[in-house]
């Protein structure tokens, strides 16, 4: 953490590096056939933060977007390919990726989103809310 409550984060080689100004606290995880697709893993571990909070500090020439769907786009590093975060058309707050985070301290679980999709062969070990689609009240 940097001073007054900011974070930081960024990909695997460094190249694209962020500051979130205020410490996010919730982690959503999205079991969705896309988010498994985007992450090379079982689930995305999901960051919900105000996109005015999110300060972009290194590596604008590295960071590049995919529309994954007609109102969705994913953010990542063009060099490593590490993701960064993801940001559905017309809404402001970002989907800050976990792993991108260089201090995760201040993060809880929240819910389990997308549960429908999970893949088989993974089993969900926590008493966390599960949702077959997304969450109800998604920002």
């Amino acid at each position: 953490m940097t001073a007054e409550g900011e974070i930081t984060g960024g990909c695997l080689c460094g190249k694209v590096r962020y500051r979130l100004r205020h410490a996010p606290s919730e982690i959503y995880f999205c079991h969705c056939g896309q988010c498994r697709k985007a992450q090379g893993t079982a689930f995305a571990a999901s960051v919900p933060v105000p996109a005015e909070n999110f300060e972009l500090t290194e590596g604008h020439e590295h960071l590049c977007g995919y529309r994954s769907s007609a109102r969705k786009v994913r953010y990542f590093c063009g060099n490593c390919g590490s993701p960064i975060y993801s940001q559905v058309d017309d809404n402001a707050t970002l989907r800050i990726r976990a792993g991108s985070l260089d201090c995760t301290d201040t993060l809880q679980g929240v819910a389990h989103i997308y549960t429908a999709s999970k893949t088989p062969w993974y089993d969900l070990h926590d008493d966390l809310p599960r949702h077959l689609a997304g969450e109800p009240e998604r920002r």
